[in-house]
């Protein structure tokens, strides 16, 4: 790292509280969507401090969409709490909702604490805001979603049987998509016709849906999630960077969708940094991988969207040391020096917030390695694979930095 750019950490940085809050909610007021990150998918003050941004966003800004990267019909069990009063406590409804693995990332003390606030916001409210889910593992659960309401509804006769064609084509597989993904490849052909023709049924038929409670959206949403879930399971086998196109591309639509059914609505999204922060600004592009952020920039135009990346030097994480097993509490070792979250970290700083625009943002686009950590954690090999070249002030619109950051708390 140059001189120039540690000169600018020191120059730019805020204090991280409420004044830097405020001035982050300013610079993101004009944009259709502000996008707030995660260097990890289990890190408190992560969560804390999107949510205290999200708060003045949503009651000083007019953002009324919350997106996030979770399943959608576990999300819609929060969002008809935080809009409709259905479920005894946020608590409750979270661990209820959210049990396929990981799922601490959204039933855990944090997020629970934010949906009361946002139960107690929208009873008087003008216009409520909403909590979805805009991934995609969730094929046999939107499809089982799918079949129940339109059981429901017998008059929407011709979509309910595509639906029980599709779950059909599904059913041999135990429930299980990593099944579906190994046998692909000899019988896809009648899963992508069923999934395909069940979307456009329902997208046409949305209209005579019934309304409250958002029937309608959950009809379409679950649709459009079981057409690409059998897409990305599908592509597993293959190169990664085709899945994980996959996916980011679903999460742009799901995006797309709910600004064009909330009347162009103002969204705040929650995900990793590996997916709000601009793809073309990383290590990703070299690889074929585009990502939400970079899809949102094209789409809505830079100056119409807002990326806030989140960092931290040292501290506790909670993760597991394999794909599905028991989550642990982890410890984050210090960065290296000559990474990002390293050179924050010598500034002396603390926690610390920095914002990237007009001249500024040119003394933070050196490549640099910036930490991420998934759901999936080895502390001991991070620096073989944690540390994603980055150049900053281009990949983000601002940055939080926590100094020494401690775990979530899960609710269970």
């Amino acid at each position: 790292m140059s001189k120039k750019m540690r000169v600018a950490i020191t120059e730019q940085a805020l204090s991280l509280g409420e004044a830097a809050l405020a001035e982050l909610a300013d610079r993101a007021e004009s944009a259709d969507v502000v996008m707030i990150g995660e260097a990890t998918h289990g890190t408190k003050e992560f969560y804390a401090q999107r949510a205290e941004l999200s708060k003045r966003l949503i009651t000083e800004k007019g953002f009324t969409v919350i997106a996030v990267e979770g399943d959608w019909p576990s999300a819609q069990a929060a969002n008809r709490y935080v809009k409709y009063g259905e479920g005894e406590s946020a608590k409750s409804v979270l661990q209820q909702a959210f049990t396929r693995w990981p799922e601490w990332m959204w039933a855990n003390e944090t997020v629970a604490d934010f949906a009361e606030w946002l139960k107690r916001h929208n009873e008087t409210a003008g216009t409520k805001t909403g909590f979805y889910g805009i991934d995609l593992y969730s094929l046999y659960e939107s499809i089982d979603e799918l079949l129940r309401y339109l059981t429901e509804h017998p008059q929407e006769g011709t979509d309910l049987d595509l639906a029980r064609k599709a779950f059909s084509c599904f059913e041999p597989y135990n429930r299980m998509p990593e099944h579906y993904a190994l046998s692909a490849a000899h019988f896809t052909a009648e899963c992508i016709r069923e999934v395909s023709e069940l979307l456009s049924a329902v997208r046409a038929s949305a209209k005579r849906y019934e309304a409250g409670h958002e029937e309608d959206l959950n009809a379409v949403m679950n649709a459009l999630v079981a057409k690409n879930a059998e897409a990305y399971y599908r592509e597993l086998m293959q190169e990664e960077a085709i899945s994980w196109n996959t996916r980011d591309l679903h999460m742009a639509e799901a995006v797309k969708a709910l600004k064009a059914y909330h009347e162009n609505a103002k969204v705040i999204i929650w995900e990793h940094n590996t997916h709000i922060g601009d793809a073309s600004a990383t290590s990703m592009t070299s690889a074929g991988m585009t990502n939400v952020g970079e899809l949102m920039r094209e789409e809505y135009g830079k100056d119409r969207t807002y990326a806030v990346g989140f960092g931290t030097y040292e501290g506790t994480v909670i993760a597991a040391d394999s794909w599905g097993a028991p989550r642990e509490r982890m410890t984050i070792p210090p960065a290296p020096f000559n990474t990002w979250e390293g050179q924050l970290h010598a500034s002396g700083l603390g926690d610390s917030v920095l914002l990237f625009d007009g001249s500024s943002s040119s003394s933070f686009d050196e490549w640099i390695g910036h930490r991420a950590v998934g759901v999936v954690y080895n502390p001991e090999i991070e620096a073989h694979g944690n540390f994603v070249p980055s150049r900053i002030g281009s990949r983000y619109d601002a940055f939080v930095f926590i100094d020494r950051s401690t775990a979530l708390e899960p609710l269970d």
